[in-house]
């Protein structure tokens, strides 16, 4: 992406917490520059007193939004409202929601469609159809934070995650070479434009290092800054090479 891109922020402040803003700023600035920044709520409410006091810290503008009907989320209708007020009178290109609430998820459709980016920030709780939808969606609370799983178990879980595995695998195979070696940063390219996927969310700073703890791919660093990876069933197939050697045996 541009170093530039213009950042539109709206904060569903009664579903994100406050003491994460930070992290998302600086995940926002490797996109572009924040130039709006909403947040959503009845601030008469105790409970929006974290955001209170981060609001005039990091610039931003406090919506009021009272509940009127019990039941009713008025801040909801309000945040939709001045996104899509955005999409169509100010120069925008993404559109970052914080917030663990599904209601939001047509939203991320219509600002797609409207060629936007859309960034998603928000708890585990967040309903998947939010997160999947989003271009990328970053949790902000710590993975397994309530108790400790040792390495072994994670790795279990994260072979089992067949979802996970097969988009590892099908990026591999859309750009490995005639070995079945592929680079890093194509892999990662690939899985950016395909899905809404970030490595952190599992538990890991870097993709190689998710890839380092699956032992279905193997690993190899070239250079010091170049990285590949390979699927072990690729051994189990006919590579390119050995399919071009076989037909050209038959043909002779």
């Amino acid at each position: 992406m541009k170093n530039k891109e213009k950042i539109a922020v709206f904060i569903d402040a009664d579903n994100a917490p406050a003491s994460k803003f930070d992290k998302i700023l600086s995940e926002l600035a490797k996109y572009g520059v924040v130039i709006v920044r909403k947040a959503y709520g009845n601030w008469v409410s105790s409970n929006l007193k974290p955001w209170t006091e981060i609001l005039h810290e990091h610039a931003i503008q406090p919506m009021q939004q009272f509940d009127l009907t019990k039941g009713k989320n008025a801040t909801d209708i309000a945040l939709v409202i001045d996104v899509m007020d955005v999409l169509y009178t100010k120069d925008i290109d993404v559109i970052c929601l914080v917030s663990s609430d599904c209601d939001f998820t047509p939203l991320v459709y219509r600002a797609l469609s409207e060629g936007k980016t859309v960034l998603g920030f928000g708890e585990r709780k967040a309903p998947k159809a939010f997160v999947n939808c989003c271009s990328k969606f970053l949790f902000l609370d710590d993975k397994d934070s309530e108790e400790e799983i040792c390495d072994t178990v994670r790795r279990i879980q994260l072979k089992s995650d067949t979802k996970l595995i097969n988009l590892l695998r099908q990026a591999i195979e859309a750009v490995e070479d005639d070995e079945g070696w592929a680079s890093l940063a194509q892999v990662g390219s690939h899985i950016n434009n395909q899905a809404s996927f970030d490595h952190r969310n599992y538990g890991f700073e870097k993709l190689s290092e998710l890839f380092k703890a699956i032992d279905l791919f193997e690993c190899r660093a070239e250079s010091g800054t170049e990285f590949f990876v390979k699927d072990k069933k690729r051994n189990k197939r006919v590579s390119k090479k050995d399919q071009e050697s076989i037909l050209s045996s038959s043909l002779a």
